[in-house]
């Protein structure tokens, strides 16, 4: 997967999501007619907008001056205008990264915007306030949108597993060098930005690029704050030393949820789709691991991600069967039973050929490769 540099060549071209792309389409095209902006900041920019037409734009979150605002409902354009007081943009352009909703980290956790916007959340949820509702519902479409622009022709597998696995724990390495061998593979691995398997997952990712030494030395490292748990400041600060001393690491994407908030995302995903929905969240990665998923031993919320990917499977909802790998065979046929259910529900289907359950980590990159066949 490219980083940002290439994200302008995916999306759609009467999108402008940075400044960027504005400078560079205002005056190779002369005119913004039909054009969306979305969240740039055009306060520096009011003698463009006064000589360019705006005609049937879109100005969506966009600071700018009184008086460009004006021209531009002048020429027929919609201007949607910011949103004063919220710990989140309702209308951005990109995805999240962990600088952005770690910022201010050095002052506790509780003061990022990762906990503000997650505070806002629990303060507006049950008031039945439609203003607030249609704020979280813009913001989860924009999320949405923009990281079916980032994952536009990736083959994506995703990694699912549960938040309670510990750093320092042989799991955790494990969960680790499986993320590190699937994106060396050149798949974008995806998984539910949380902690745990999930931040191990984005870990081994992150590593990939680097020599294998680089892994083992990260995972001693974290191993000193096994969970997120009592503290989520020293648990994020180990994460961000890590790369601290080894920037720039290899890319992946986590899609963590608000609704959970009290989990935080992690730290390795370069790229973070939290959404305030949940629904909106699991359906979406799900939908979006085109190339399979591995489901690492999880609870509750794991059993549940399993049946959900498995239903369009049964149904041919999504078109053919895209591959599932259960891992550990113990947890899921004795403590969690999960596997007799989805065989049977398997059989003489198609999806049948595309499911696998396999004892160790290591298998499940084998196991992928020969279900994708």
């Amino acid at each position: 997967m490219q980083t940002s540099p290439a994200h302008a060549a995916h999306h759609d071209d009467r999108e402008i999501e940075t400044l960027e792309e504005f400078d560079a389409v205002v005056p190779a095209r002369g005119t913004l007619t039909g054009f969306r902006v979305q969240s740039v900041d055009l306060t520096d920019r009011t003698r463009e907008l006064l000589a360019t037409d705006t005609s049937g734009a879109v100005f969506l979150g966009c600071p700018m001056r009184e008086n460009a605002a004006e021209k531009l409902r002048a020429d027929g354009a919609l201007v949607f205008p910011p949103v004063p007081h919220l710990p989140f943009d309702p209308y951005r352009g990109l995805l999240y990264s962990p600088d952005e909703l770690f910022d201010g980290l050095e002052k506790g956790y509780e003061q990022t915007p990762d906990a503000l916007a997650y505070a806002w959340f629990q303060r507006t949820r049950a008031d039945g306030d439609i203003y607030a509702s249609m704020l979280r519902s813009i913001h989860d479409d924009a999320v949405s949108d923009a990281l079916d622009e980032l994952l536009r022709g990736a083959r994506v597998v995703g990694v699912m597993g549960g938040h309670a696995m510990a750093r320092g724990t042989r799991e955790y390495a494990g969960a680790a060098r499986l993320g590190r061998e699937l994106a060396r593979a050149g798949f974008t691995l995806a998984t539910g930005g949380g902690p745990g398997a999930m931040e191990a997952a984005n870990l081994g990712a992150y590593a990939a690029p680097f020599e294998d030494t680089m892994l083992d030395e990260a995972c001693e490292l974290l191993a000193g704050t096994p969970s997120f748990t009592p503290s989520i400041t020293d648990w994020a600060r180990a994460a961000f030393e890590v790369r601290a001393r080894r920037p720039r690491g290899g890319n992946s994407v986590g899609i963590p949820t608000w609704f959970y908030g009290h989990e935080p995302p992690n730290a390795f995903a370069s790229h973070i789709a939290k959404y305030f929905a949940n629904a909106t969240r699991e359906d979406g990665l799900l939908a979006r691991s085109n190339a399979g998923v591995v489901f690492l031993p999880g609870a509750a919320g794991t059993v549940q991600e399993i049946f959900d990917n498995a239903t369009p499977n049964y149904y041919e909802s999504r078109g053919e069967p895209t591959p599932m790998v259960l891992v550990d065979r113990a947890h899921w046929t004795e403590k969690l039973p999960t596997w007799p259910l989805l065989q049977a529900l398997a059989r003489e289907r198609s999806m049948e050929s595309r499911i696998a359950l396999v004892d160790r980590i290591e298998d499940a990159p084998a196991a992928l490769k020969r279900l994708a066949v």
